[in-house]
């Protein structure tokens, strides 16, 4: 649907409602995954009753896989329709194998073209895309949405950062894409070379994949070391698609950039459907209206998400806008207190004697008693590391609730990486 981040919300409504009446025949006639879960529940002609139906959660998709490689039970197009073959990158299980048909990849492209274009990306722009392209979604799919929005793309990928500051100077580039881990990686390469990042001459960072962005003192030190405006152009949930959420110039949170396409709901941990208005939280549930490979109907997603407005924005988008606030297989519970790592990296961004890599480590299953967390130092900060324990002990009692046992590392200690930092790392021990 042309422009659906601009339509009104009743429009968008009616139009969701009408793909539906084909899809719901569709996937329960082609999906062997839902033929089997909806055998005994009669699937609603209203969108709007769709909680009548079962939540389905990664490890279902994970388990159908397993049983009926390569994409599962739920691929309702025949094999020689998949037009394109994805791989997740496994970070919190098994890798997955998405597909796509050409119908698909058209939809992602131009959802995620909204989101970029959104975010300040235009005709005219250079943009290097930093992301891998093997297999990955973030690679290639997300190299498709770049191009939709009318810019000029270069498909640098990962490795060689060297290579990427001489192809940034050299093509005239404005605007990179890449995750918030990447620029730590570029700054010590141009550290190197006697560069500051602002050398580069970059107007616009456009990121996606972690959710550090989301955190203001991040934000801030990196538009201040680099000199663009940062922006957190692409969030997606891979399974659904790669980018369907972005900023605006106007505003932080992320406009819901799909309402033509997907359908989306709020639950709470039980799985009860939370009403969708302004100021609702709850895990995001996501539904395919239009979706040919692998459409997924009432998809959990993992990610605890606020409803931060469904009024029109002053960029004049009606798509609603959201944050999202963790994950709920990343939050960790210390002394019944709930933990998402975006919390902890507010703590640690704020702190200017901190470079604002973190990490939390976990050691064995748990219940955890204290916050173990490893933090650097910020380059040439010489204040005492007894000063710097005390004071993040003290905001994360304040502003968390827990105890931290805090272990401060020399600048460069803590991994940068080209692709998602893993922030929570679990032991053994």
């Amino acid at each position: 649907m042309p422009e659906a981040d601009f339509a009104p919300l009743e429009e968008l409504a009616a139009h969701r409602q009408g793909l539906w009446e084909r899809q719901r025949s569709y996937v329960a006639g082609q999906s062997a995954l839902y033929g089997d879960l909806w055998a005994d529940v009669k699937v609603p002609e209203r969108l709007d009753e769709i909680a009548q139906l079962p939540l389905v959660d990664k490890e279902a998709l994970r388990a159908s896989q397993r049983v009926h490689p390569p994409f599962g039970a739920y691929l309702a197009a025949s094999p020689a329709e998949v037009g394109r073959v994805h791989r997740t990158g496994g970070t919190t299980g098994e890798a997955m194998n998405l597909a796509l048909t050409a119908s698909d990849a058209l939809d992602t492209a131009e959802v995620g073209a909204r989101a970029q274009r959104a975010s300040g990306l235009r005709p005219g722009d250079v943009v290097v895309h930093c992301l891998n392209y093997q297999l990955w979604m973030g690679g290639y799919t997300d190299h498709t949405t770049l191009e939709a929005t009318g810019a000029t793309v270069v498909p640098f990928g990962v490795g060689n950062p060297q290579l990427l500051v001489r192809t940034i100077r050299e093509l005239g580039v404005t605007a990179i894409s890449c995750t918030p881990s990447y620029p730590a990686v570029l700054e010590q390469v141009l550290a190197e070379h006697g560069l500051a990042p602002r050398d580069l001459g970059l107007r616009l960072g456009l990121f996606g994949g972690e959710a550090a962005l989301d955190v203001p003192g991040f934000r801030a030190r990196l538009e201040r070391t680099w000199g663009f405006a940062a922006r957190n152009s692409n969030y997606g949930v891979t399974d659904i698609m790669c980018n369907f959420a972005g900023q605006c110039e106007e505003q932080e949170a992320l406009h819901f950039m799909a309402l033509d396409v997907l359908h989306p709901e709020l639950v709470d941990e039980e799985g009860e459907v939370v009403t969708w208005e302004s100021g609702a939280r709850g895990e995001l549930v996501l539904t395919h209206v239009a979706r040919d490979c692998q459409p997924l109907v009432r998809f959990r997603t993992g990610d605890i998400v606020t409803l931060e407005s469904t009024e029109p924005c002053a960029c004049g988008r009606t798509a609603p806008r959201l944050r999202v606030t963790g994950r709920a297989d990343d939050m960790v519970v210390i002394r019944g207190v709930n933990v998402f790592p975006t919390s902890v990296a507010a703590l640690v961004a704020d702190d200017p004697a901190l470079s604002g890599e973190y990490r939390i480590i976990l050691r064995g299953d748990g219940p955890y008693d204290r916050l173990l967390l490893e933090v650097e130092r910020d380059r040439g900060s010489s204040q005492p590391v007894e000063e710097i324990v005390d004071r993040l002990g003290a905001r994360a009692r304040a502003d968390l609730r827990v105890t931290a046992e805090v272990s401060v590392l020399d600048f460069g200690a803590l991994p940068r990486t080209e692709g998602k930092t893993r922030r929570v790392v679990r032991t053994t021990d």
